[in-house]
């Protein structure tokens, strides 16, 4: 009986462990093809192209960055192919002991471990870095044949930008470098992320930032299909990259290289505008620096060098200098207090040489007598401004000249621009913490006048007003930008322009000031600068203070050091009743405005209203500050060469320069290609040139 019992018990054990054992497998089974399911059917989309992007790879293609070209297609920026040998960091060991080894296959100079130091603190280790550029076929063979002995190294073929004209125009052309962490996160913030997969460098400085979208161009690809250790086995699919399109820019390149030349190593500015349109035709920092320093990145021996000069070559002194005008105001001024009922034409102040208020005496140089609104601009008469700046007050010189662009961004296509000064009441409380400071006193109005005190502005500013005036009170916006070439069909685009302003002058107060200003240059303060010349023109000479000099103390340049002295500024126009150039410049410490800025300004007008260049023995006296009138025999403009090459643009909208030297024309007559109101050559304007080199021997400048 037992045994039966047992036996039962037997197999209900038995009976128990089969269930359970098949509900096991049953769930297994259930399991799996859940599993299945979720695979199959759920995720099939999302798992089929991670398996195709695994037997895939798509590949950026970096597209060919544009051009910079200049108004007559002179090539300022292009791009160049090359080796490079590069390392990524993640996949060596012994980073020294790397590029050791590699030194005994081709040239690695401490300039190239400097950069490439640099770049290692800028950069992730998975990136790829290079270590030496622009590698000989026979460095790439040499390295080629013992590759296998450096994992993490390799040569690629990568595409360079070059700047032909090295310095020329470098703050305005600028330059592209190694696009950095910060650049990198704004990149894949922004609606541009994707164009710039495999994109390494980036616009750093100038036309080539301001213009990056535009000279960039779209990035192509390529589909690969690769085999399990990853390499391309063929292609699947591409699109080509498209070429970045060419930017053709307002300068005149030779004139911007003849007026650089002009400076020597004298420090300063130019900037030269057509008043008609507001196209940049110069735009001049002195001293300069070369792009091709940046071009596959600075060591940081240049970088220091070009940080720590007392000169400053890295500062773009046209955009982002600010300097009080000095006498250049004074037009301004003028126009400002006819507009606005402080002054009328025939106005006479008694000029004694000297002006108290409060009891502090504004020294004026020498006494001029008597003098109206003209001639208080011809002689350059302080007294007559210090006593025109009282009357107006602060606030109301501020609201006149604010929409002539001073103290205000002028919208240049060019980042950087620097604001400047224009005081009033609201400015001075706002810079100031200390009540005592933020208090305007009246004594402080009366050196404004003259264009100095709190006043600084740029020189495009200076510029930009003086086309104004040019243009008979019509501001346009300066602009660097001309046109664009399509980097597919090659053709030439003008660039949208916004229209001009007319600030709504009375004309009659325009021409008042415009004929004071032409005035200048015959029996003015610039009288010796145009002796001679076949054309009109209309300036103010400048001499603004660097440093502050005591009221019982006199200036004396050569008891101050070099950084100390007086700056120099020139303002001018030409031809003086239908203007195409307007300039404003300064030489930075080199005293009198007619003796070192003016003489810059006479070859400009010369080169673009005569297509004149100046001779090597002018050029090296204007450089020495020492030329009045030009010397020697000029040369043709368009004769000069310029070290990089020409490009013809269907569509381009060149301005050829005039034939200094044209064919003889019988005497009394004019010839039929005289622009504007320039004078013929005839025998009085000979008898002028060639008494000129005599008269301003003796002339002594009285700004």
């Amino acid at each position: 009986m037992m045994e039966v019992l047992d036996s039962e018990a037997e197999q209900s054990r038995f009976r128990l462990r089969v269930w359970v054992v098949g509900a096991v497998v049953l769930l297994a089974f259930g399991l799996l093809v859940w599993r299945l399911l979720v695979l199959q059917v759920v995720r099939h989309e999302d798992l089929s192209e991670r398996a195709e992007s695994n037997r895939t790879a798509v590949v950026p293609i970096v597209p060919n960055r544009g051009q910079i070209l200049d108004r007559n297609g002179v090539v300022l920026a292009t791009n160049y192919a090359a080796y490079t040998l590069e390392i990524t960091r993640s996949k060596v060991k012994d980073l020294e002991a790397t590029i050791d080894e590699l030194a005994t296959l081709v040239e690695i100079t401490p300039r190239d471990r400097r950069k490439f130091k640099r770049l290692v603190e800028d950069s992730k280790n998975f990136e790829s870095l290079p270590i030496r550029t622009r590698l000989s076929d026979e460095e790439v063979a040499h390295f080629a044949a013992q590759r296998y002995r450096f994992p993490g190294v390799d040569i690629k073929a990568r595409l360079f930008r070059s700047y032909p004209l090295e310095e020329t125009a470098s703050h305005v052309i600028g330059y592209i470098g190694r696009i950095n962490q910060r650049e990198k996160e704004a990149l894949e913030d922004s609606e541009h992320a994707a164009n710039y997969r495999g994109t390494e460098v980036i616009g750093k400085l100038g036309i080539e930032q301001s213009y990056e979208q535009d000279l960039h161009g779209l990035t192509g690809w390529e589909q690969l299909e690769t085999s399990a250790g990853g390499y391309a086995v063929r292609k699947l699919g591409s699109r080509a990259a498209t070429p970045g399109d060419s930017l053709v820019l307002s300068l005149d390149i030779r004139l911007q290289r003849m007026i650089e030349q002009l400076y020597g190593n004298r420090r300063g500015a130019l900037v030269a505008i057509d008043p008609r349109n507001g196209e940049v035709l110069a735009m001049v920092s002195r001293p300069a620096f070369d792009l091709n320093l940046f071009v596959d990145g600075i060591d940081q021996e240049s970088w220091t060098q070009l940080n720590e000069s007392m000169d400053r070559p890295m500062l773009n002194r046209a955009l982002r200098g600010t300097y009080p005008p000095g006498s250049t105001y004074k037009p301004f001024m003028a126009l400002g207090a006819l507009e606005l009922g402080a002054r009328r034409t025939d106005t006479v102040v008694q000029d004694n040489g000297s002006w108290t208020f409060g009891g502090h005496t504004f020294r004026s140089g020498h006494p001029n007598g008597p003098v109206d609104m003209h001639r208080a601009i011809v002689k350059s008469s302080n007294v007559y401004f210090y006593q025109l700046a009282n009357d107006m007050g602060v606030d109301t010189m501020h609201d006149f000249m604010k929409p002539l662009g001073f103290g205000q961004l002028t919208g240049i296509d060019v980042r950087g621009e620097a604001r400047g000064v224009l005081p009033s009441q609201e400015w001075k409380r706002n810079t100031y913490k200390r009540p005592e400071q933020k208090k305007w006193y009246a004594g402080e109005t009366i050196s404004l006048g003259i264009g100095q005190g709190y006043n600084n502005f740029t020189l495009l500013q200076l510029a930009h007003a003086t086309a104004t005036l040019a243009n008979r009170g019509v501001k346009h916006q300066p602009h660097l930008g001309l046109g664009k070439v399509d980097a597919l069909t090659r053709r030439y685009e003008p660039l949208a322009q916004p229209a001009g302003i007319d600030l709504g002058y009375k004309p009659q107060n325009v021409e008042a000031v415009r004929r004071a200003v032409a005035a200048v240059t015959v029996e003015g303060t610039a009288r010796g600068l145009f002796m001679g010349a076949p054309y009109t023109s209309a300036g103010k000479t400048g001499t603004a203070q660097a440093v502050t000099v005591g009221q019982k103390d006199r200036y004396n340049a050569a008891r101050l050091s070099e950084y100390q002295r007086d700056h120099s500024l020139y303002m001018a126009y030409a031809p003086a009743d239908n203007p195409t150039i307007a300039l404003a410049l300064i030489v930075e410490n080199a005293g009198f405005g007619a003796a070192a800025a003016g003489p810059i300004a006479r070859r400009v007008f010369d080169y673009w209203l005569l297509g004149q260049y100046p001779s090597e023995e002018d050029m090296a006296s204007v450089r020495a500050g020492q030329a009045r009138t030009p010397m020697g025999q000029p040369r043709r403009a368009n004769d000069i060469p310029v070290p990089s090459d020409s490009i013809a643009l269907e569509g381009l909208p060149r301005r050829p320069l005039p034939d200094p030297f044209p064919p003889a024309t019988p005497e009394g007559t004019a010839p039929a290609t005289a622009p504007g109101n320039l004078r013929p050559p005839n025998a009085a304007a000979a008898a002028a040139t060639a008494a000129a080199a005599a008269a301003s021997a003796a002339w002594v400048p009285e700004d």
